[in-house]
């Protein structure tokens, strides 16, 4: 018998909390386990705003997703008629900044924040655990990371100061 392979588009939800790096998961419908939302490509759209519109419609999720994946891992899909195929998904960083009142799967599944050590080891998939410790060391913020997200830094007369970031009118 011969192996299909599919392809679908994930989203990996984050935010910053502080200086942590939190990634929510989400409960599969079927198994209960630790997922992304994820899902098959969808005619007219881009992968990376496919797997939004699965973030949007799996979790509720608002905000921006990234136009460069940061991997792919694979896993066994179970499909309805009890066949398995094989299904690479290709991840994009998705920055969470809020979730809808309502939304197409609520109440189909559970979601929950956590720090990303603890969501690697939630998840099932070896690589999935790998690119998510390797994208929340890497979006981790240190101390001149941290002021950079919020303003200027500037170097003068030996002194280090700072600026909030100009807006144009």
């Amino acid at each position: 018998m011969r192996k299909t392979i599919g392809i679908q588009y994930g989203a990996l939800p984050y935010r910053i909390h502080g200086r942590r790096v939190e990634i929510l998961l989400i409960t599969s419908r079927a198994t209960r386990r630790w997922v992304i939302p994820k899902g098959w490509p969808m005619k007219g759209l881009r992968p990376q705003d496919a797997a939004a519109v699965e973030a949007t419609e799996e979790a509720g999720l608002i905000g921006e997703i990234e136009d460069r994946p940061i991997g792919s891992y694979r896993y066994l899909k179970a499909l309805k008629d009890g066949r398995c195929i094989a299904v690479q998904v290709i991840l994009f960083p998705f920055l969470v900044q809020g979730q809808e009142e309502s939304w197409k799967e609520m109440g189909q599944r559970e979601a929950s924040w956590f720090r990303y050590q603890r969501a690697a080891g939630r998840v099932a998939e070896p690589s999935l655990r790998r690119l998510i410790r390797e994208f929340g060391k890497a979006r981790t913020p240190g101390v001149w990371a941290s002021a950079l997200s919020h303003r200027t830094i500037r170097w003068g007369l030996g002194l280090l100061r700072t600026s909030e970031p100009s807006r144009a009118a």
